[in-house]
């Protein structure tokens, strides 16, 4: 038995996604699959590439967050230069990275999420989209596109292009922040500060609609992994690595981040062209193809990096900290989060922009240190909008290009969206039919985590979505497809 329903609009996901929902005898959820169906293919045809020409190409990866691709390839840049850059390039690097978490965020909530919120989880699809909530909410929608816009002028500002930036390299950066351009992103602070801090008033006050949302879109143990400062402060480009488990337990701290091997393993499953990522010294948490909660599976990205910090160093931002910190518990557990964690690093990148430009040395041409390559290995870490991102390179003595492995935020999410499209599908679907409710459940639930599916399989195209429900001896019993 199987069906086709072709539903509008697009769902609101970036990339090719399949889910496969299995049943038990008595027709029970007893597994769910996300699949991502693109071929992976950057690490490969970077080889033999000049690693001067790894941030320009790598930041191609995605057109969502590129400048996090251009920053991770530098930083690896610098590795095998084995420089240590100019200071005032750090903190350009810096403003630049929080320009693009600002941007990526407020796309993610104000276009991708809140026709979900505002609108309802259960409203006509034809209206659940970004147009409908301009109908519905002007203002807001209003001040999303505003605060996008904000973060990718800074980009703008500092790397000439909105898109792609050719700016940061190993050793630096090519161009200085001029005057002008501090004056034009001061100037904008005070809008996106207020539109971030309605924003958090709006979701606050709608979580009570939500409550059943909250206790089954990804609402299980995990570990959570992110970069922080030595003191534990929320971090987006340097620091190390910290693990915490779900109980508020730091399991691993201080971990050297470009020795990432000794604490990440990565899997391959069969079903997708997504790498399933793993802490390492508690094992691969899947061994069956099951999504079973082992300890090994991790999640990444604002809800872990705001469950590992112990403060984010801002005055409003930690204000908001400390109430999500009430809320929650002190360690949020549920998924639903990524987006109240979304708001609270919006706030942050405002905070922590303003911080930077009021920083004297900011304005420095001291922008770059020069040397050839004196290192045959460099690996670099920043913190993307999605999460934690590895670029690790391998070169010859001329600077080619001979391995390149990149780990990417989404992919380091992928066991946690396995679990959260089972957990979904399991209080939602009774039987073999998919409502067009649970249907919208389940994108919602992995729209929670923002997957950015071309950025971790490197593929262009449509983004439709495609459920299967599978019986227990293998036959499909249902389909459905978004188109």
């Amino acid at each position: 038995m199987s069906k086709r329903i072709v539903i509008d609009p697009v769902t609101r996901i970036e990339g090719h996604a399949k889910i496969s929902i299995y049943l038990d005898d008595s027709g029970q959820v007893s597994d769910a699959r996300f699949h991502v169906t693109e071929f992976r293919g950057f690490e490969k045809f970077c080889e033999g590439r000049p690693l001067w020409e790894m941030p320009g190409i790598t930041a191609r990866v995605c057109g969502i967050c590129p400048v996090s691709h251009l920053l991770a390839s530098a930083k690896a840049g610098d590795r095998i230069l084995s420089v240590t850059i100019p200071p005032t390039a750090t903190k350009l690097r810096r403003l630049m990275n929080l320009g693009q978490i600002l941007q990526s965020h407020a796309l993610s909530f104000f276009h991708l999420t809140a026709p979900d919120l505002l609108l309802g989880m259960d409203s006509d699809p034809q209206k659940r989209n970004i147009f409908g909530l301009i109908a519905a909410q002007p203002e807001l929608a209003r001040g999303g596109i505003r605060l996008r816009q904000f973060g990718q002028e800074i980009i703008q500002v500092l790397g000439g292009a909105k898109i792609h930036p050719a700016w940061a390299v190993p050793g630096g950066v090519r161009e200085p922040l001029s005057p002008e351009g501090r004056t034009h992103i001061q100037q904008r602070i005070p809008e996106a500060r207020t539109i971030a801090l309605d924003a958090l008033d709006r979701f606050k006050k709608l979580l009570k609609d939500y409550e059943k949302e909250v206790q089954t879109f990804g609402n299980f143990p995990s570990l959570f992994m992110g970069l922080v400062t030595p003191d534990g402060l929320w971090e987006t480009y340097d620091g190390h690595i910290r693990f915490m488990d779900s109980a508020g337990n730091i399991i691993a701290d201080k971990l050297d981040p470009t020795r990432y091997q000794e604490f990440i393993g990565e899997a391959v499953q069969p079903d997708s062209y997504l790498k399933s990522p793993y802490y390492r010294p508690l094992g691969y948490p899947d061994q069956n193809d099951q999504c079973r909660l082992d300890s090994g599976m991790y999640r990444v990205g604002p809800l872990a990096r705001l469950n590992i910090c112990s403060h984010i160093g801002t005055t409003l931002a930690d204000r908001e900290l400390k109430q999500f910190r009430e809320l929650t518990s002190g360690i949020a557990k549920s998924s639903f989060f990524y987006h109240y964690a979304r708001l609270i690093e919006i706030l942050a990148c405002i905070e922590h922009i303003e911080i930077l430009l009021d920083n004297p040395d900011i304005l420095s041409n001291r922008l770059r240190s020069e040397a050839g390559v004196n290192q045959l290995e460099g690996v670099g870490v920043s913190e993307a909008p999605r999460g934690t991102l590895f670029h690790h390179y391998q070169v010859d003595e001329n600077g080619l290009l001979q391995k390149v492995n990149l780990i990417i935020a989404t992919g380091q999410n992928n066991l946690a969206m396995n679990r959260t499209v089972a957990q979904i599908a399991r209080h939602f679907i009774q039987g073999t039919e998919i409502p067009e409710g649970m249907l919208n459940r389940v994108e919602a639930g992995i729209r929670a985590f923002d997957p950015c599916l071309s950025c971790s399989t490197h593929a262009a195209g449509k983004m439709p979505l495609h459920i299967e429900l599978v019986a227990v001896n293998g036959s499909v019993v249902n389909q459905i497809w978004r188109e």
